[in-house]
């Protein structure tokens, strides 16, 4: 933990040690899939902070103060009242923390559940220290624009939703099919009939 601690700087507590939040950073907290479907938006290093997975959850670290912005920020984006699964670890909170991305792969061979990066921190890549923003590297326009939390918040809500739906739509298999239209009686016409 002396990593985090000496050349982080960030602050560990409890036992076993995690990192706390709210200080240097605060953590997105998403399902994997909707967090590997957000960090597919974002391909290169250096267009996200760190990002880590703990089990089925990812955690995108982003400025502190953001937990307080979260519930407001997604009213003003029209999610409000929308059961997400999503939350942001703020102040007084904790996660658990990843070993070092250069021995991630040796203790996660021991435990298949300790937490791993998927993007580590590491200089240059850092959690923006006042202003939640990420940087978006941009083509022939130039060097890039400076996207905000709410743009990252309205991408990952929406994959939250999308996987919400999907794993409605499983769970009721006949939903869409020819044999439930046949037995609600709105069985469509024959193209040859």
């Amino acid at each position: 933990m002396g990593w985090y601690e000496h050349e982080l700087g960030w602050p560990v507590a409890g036992d076993p040690p995690g990192l706390v939040t709210g200080v240097r950073f605060d953590a997105l907290d998403a399902p994997a899939e909707a967090g590997f479907a957000m960090l597919s938006r974002f391909p290169r290093p250096g267009q996200l902070g760190p990002v880590a997975l703990d089990g089925r959850r990812v955690r995108l670290l982003v400025a502190a103060g953001s937990a307080e912005e979260l519930p407001g920020l997604l009213q003003w984006l029209e999610w409000g009242g929308i059961a997400l699964d999503l939350e942001c670890l703020g102040a007084g909170r904790r996660m658990r923390a990843p070993a070092h991305p250069d021995w991630g792969r040796r203790e996660a061979a021991y435990d298949r559940s300790a937490p791993v990066w998927l993007r580590p921190p590491r200089p240059g890549y850092e959690v923006e220290s006042v202003v939640p923003a990420l940087s978006v590297a941009g083509g022939a326009e130039g060097p890039g624009v400076t996207v905000g939390l709410a743009a990252l918040v309205a991408a990952l809500a929406t994959a939250c939703h999308r996987l919400a739906l999907c794993s409605r739509v499983q769970d009721q298999p006949w939903a869409f099919s020819y044999a439930s239209r046949m037995v609600a009686g709105t069985r469509p016409r024959s193209l040859t009939s």
